[in-house]
């Protein structure tokens, strides 16, 4: 890592809670799991978290930075506007705070939002029927899932409402002839509905070129998603999965942390 990026650390360090210091931790550690899976898209796109607060504050990536370049230090701290909170070297991608400020502030439990451009969620995202409800993964979903229509790049915040609008309390959201998107009251909860989202897409497009596909009865999409990402602690509640990814980041490096 250039020494420009392990620079950000000292200052940011400052005057932090132990929250923030844990948040920004987590989510560093969740960059380097994306770029490990492969779903990043050059520097662009964004997994943001909110720092519990009356602020509404929240940390997102620094733009510029390949995801396997940041840390938990050199994440930038932004308010709902998109404003640099605190020291940072860095600033942020106006087309992330507008698509994640929204969430954040429209839904109180939307401590995490996370955003792909994979190509198997973009190619989904502009199919005319979305994502077909046949697979083991896309079962999971039913009654999950909302979709947003295409406005543009996500550059302008009258679009908000209609994001706020369009997801309501669904959190694995398609955002049509664009990408994926979730969302979580922690960060293993966000992550396990996008990968949930990314496989049933993943599924969908490399079974397209075998022919029709065999229904699920929607009965049994009903059981299937009842039964699915119930984050019940007693299993979990995603963080099992989640830190087995970690524990496969930090084999590579551990650079990340504060």
């Amino acid at each position: 890592m250039s020494n420009a990026i392990q620079e950000t650390l000292a200052p940011v360090e400052q005057n932090m809670s132990e929250t923030e210091k844990k948040l920004r931790n987590e989510l560093a550690a969740c960059y380097r799991i994306f770029a490990m899976l492969g779903w990043t898209e050059l520097i662009y796109n964004h997994i943001t978290v909110r720092i519990p607060g009356p602020e509404h504050h929240f940390l997102i990536n620094p733009f510029g930075l390949h995801y396997s370049e940041v840390t938990a230090g050199n994440l930038v701290k932004i308010d709902l506007q998109g404003n640099v909170v605190g020291p940072s070297e860095y600033q942020a991608n106006p087309a992330g705070f507008i698509l994640h400020s929204a969430i954040h502030s429209g839904i109180e439990s939307a401590q995490c939002v996370m955003h792909t451009h994979t190509t198997a969620g973009c190619a989904v995202a502009c199919a005319a029927a979305g994502l077909s409800m046949d697979n083991f993964y896309a079962a999971q979903l039913h009654g999950r899932l909302a979709y947003h229509d295409f406005e543009g790049i996500t550059i302008h915040a009258d679009e908000q409402p209609r994001v706020q609008r369009s997801i309501g309390n669904r959190q694995a959201v398609i955002l049509r002839n664009h990408g994926l998107l979730s969302w979580g009251s922690t960060i293993p909860e966000a992550f396990a509905y996008l990968w949930t989202l990314q496989r049933a897409c993943e599924i969908q497009v490399a079974g397209a070129a075998l022919g029709p596909t065999i229904s699920i009865p929607e009965e049994v999409q009903i059981k299937s998603s009842a039964d699915a990402l119930q984050f019940d602690p007693r299993y979990g509640a995603g963080r099992d999965v989640y830190d087995a990814l970690v524990r496969q980041v930090e084999r590579i490096s551990t650079d990340y942390r504060i």
